[in-house]
């Protein structure tokens, strides 16, 4: 048949519905080249947003699409390292300790111009990509094509998770929120299979929300600490 070109027109940064083994996600695409992702905590007043409609309504139309960015302690403060603007607000926690964030390894979603990246915490400190928005979180979803090695196929823990992945270009960052509960497995492979994303990181489970105007969503929840969002 005759070949379509992709059409130029296509978004910068877009929502659309996606199923994959069955479940239903809603993921959202941005091409850095041509919009920015950015991190957002405190607002103006030095308060931490604490909800999208808020981030919303401060950002205004600019924002094609915004989620929860990772995890957070009762003051809705990041657990782990988490940059914005370049400046470091939160260190990074190599600790040990209990629940997903310290199901090692986990990792940190960074973003600097046009280009993004997923990497091992160990590896980040490491290697000091260049960054201007990071968020840490855990556990890795999928490293360099692999699954995490703690997460089951098909576990018996279901939430409604949300997270975020990279294509191997490193301008396109892959953002994803589960419609229903589904298992870490079922969204580690989502990110591996389905979104082509060598690297993926596991942003929360319960409270993930998705702001997308373009699919009508706007999801109430409890008070969410770091959120993430894309500019245009």
């Amino acid at each position: 048949g005759r070949q379509e070109a992709a059409p130029s027109s296509s978004p910068a940064a877009s929502c659309r519905p996606q199923s994959h083994e069955g479940q239903a996600y809603a993921v959202c695409t941005v091409d850095l080249r041509r919009a920015r992702v950015k991190l957002f905590w405190r607002g103006p007043d030095g308060l931490p947003y604490g909800s999208l409609s808020r981030l919303a309504g401060q950002q205004g139309a600019n924002l094609a699409f915004a989620m929860n960015a990772g995890m957070y302690d009762t003051g809705l403060a990041p657990v782990g390292l988490y940059v914005e603007d370049g400046r470091e607000l939160k260190a990074a926690n190599t600790a040990n300790g209990p629940g997903n964030f310290h199901l090692k390894p986990n990792g940190v979603f960074y973003v600097a111009g046009d280009r993004a990246g997923v990497l091992e915490t160990g590896r980040y400190l490491k290697t000091h990509p260049r960054t201007e928005f990071a968020t840490q979180s855990g556990p890795m979803l999928v490293i360099n094509n692999r699954i995490h090695p703690k997460i089951s196929e098909d576990g018996p823990s279901q939430k409604i998770r949300n997270g975020v992945g990279v294509r191997p270009d490193g301008h396109t960052a892959v953002f994803a929120i589960s419609e229903a509960p589904v298992s870490f497995g079922a969204f580690a492979r989502l990110f591996r299979d389905a979104l082509g994303c060598p690297n993926a990181l596991f942003l929360d489970g319960s409270v993930s929300s998705l702001y997308a105007p373009s699919l009508g969503r706007q999801d109430l929840s409890r008070p969410l600490g770091p959120l993430v969002g894309a500019v245009t």
